[in-house]
């Protein structure tokens, strides 16, 4: 068997949902398992977004006063959740930023080395991974390319994904970032939900020395947000809400060193052109 999925957003939802019909219902969990036949572990489980019972889901909604008339709004919620993100013909699972990514309305992302994804052309990424301490090649390669560039179509596909780009500006100089790229980062800063900032070589010493991350946020409200650390060994999402909101505490913090978007595209542009 393989390792049990973890809830993204669309199960996290399902969750919420079936929690908050319960409680309008006025019953616990204890309740609910002892009429269903559920374990307490399974109730739980149940509320983290973890059924994939058709009916089992159906039994909830009947114990919990939905109405036949009204199933289909909860149906298009469940149905969601147990989809296969599309990541997954590429070889990817659920647990990884690309399935997070899918499902946010607003990424802030600060990147002290690479340009980020959202914003790198084919050509970037291809250099990127081939210069990496294990290169990919072949397949692996090509669905990684796939993947990335599959992705940034959320920037002008509905729903838009709102984008905050804050990056160092010794990312924009390294020879991998050519013309070509630097000029991809402007057309894209002129979308009307993309922002770029850059943190020139000259700021003061500041936390966002120590390493990338990014701040992510869902449409829902109830959602809360996370906090995701990539560095060269691995990665971490990181929820707990006083370590998110240090995270884009510092964010701010950083977007307040940096240079304003006017000059920001300024200096990339003049990087493109050599001038």
């Amino acid at each position: 068997m393989g390792a049990p999925r973890t809830p993204n957003f669309r199960m996290r939802q399902l969750g919420r949902t079936l929690r908050r019909l319960r409680e309008q219902a006025g019953l616990n969990q204890n309740e609910v398992g002892d009429r269903l036949r559920f374990s307490n572990s399974k109730m739980s489980r149940v509320e983290q977004g973890r059924l994939s019972n058709y009916h089992e889901f159906l039994a909830l909604l009947d114990l919990y006063g939905v109405i036949v008339a009204d199933y289909n709004e909860y149906l298009t919620i469940f149905d969601r959740a147990n989809e296969k993100g599309w990541w997954r013909a590429y070889g990817l699972d659920d647990r990884g930023f690309v399935s997070i990514e899918a499902d946010a309305s607003v990424v802030r992302n600060y990147e002290l080395g690479f340009v980020p994804g959202l914003l790198q052309t084919e050509t970037y990424i291809r250099n990127s991974f081939a210069t990496a301490r294990v290169p990919l090649r072949g397949e692996r390669l090509e669905n990684q390319i796939a993947v990335r560039l599959r992705r940034q179509l959320r920037l002008t596909e509905e729903p838009r994904l709102t984008v905050h780009a804050l990056i160092d500006e010794s990312v924009l100089r390294r020879p991998i970032c050519d013309p070509g790229q630097l000029r991809a980062i402007a057309q894209r800063a002129a979308l009307p939900n993309v922002t770029v900032r850059v943190l020139p070589n000259d700021a003061t010493a500041h936390g966002g020395l120590y390493s990338n991350f990014i701040v992510v946020n869902f449409p829902d409200a109830a959602e809360p947000g996370l906090a995701y650390v990539e560095y060269g060994f691995g990665s971490v999402e990181i929820e707990q809400e006083q370590e998110v909101r240090a995270a884009r505490l510092l964010f701010d913090h950083l977007t307040d060193l940096a240079l304003s978007e006017r000059d920001s595209l300024a200096l990339v542009e003049q990087l493109a052109t050599g001038t």
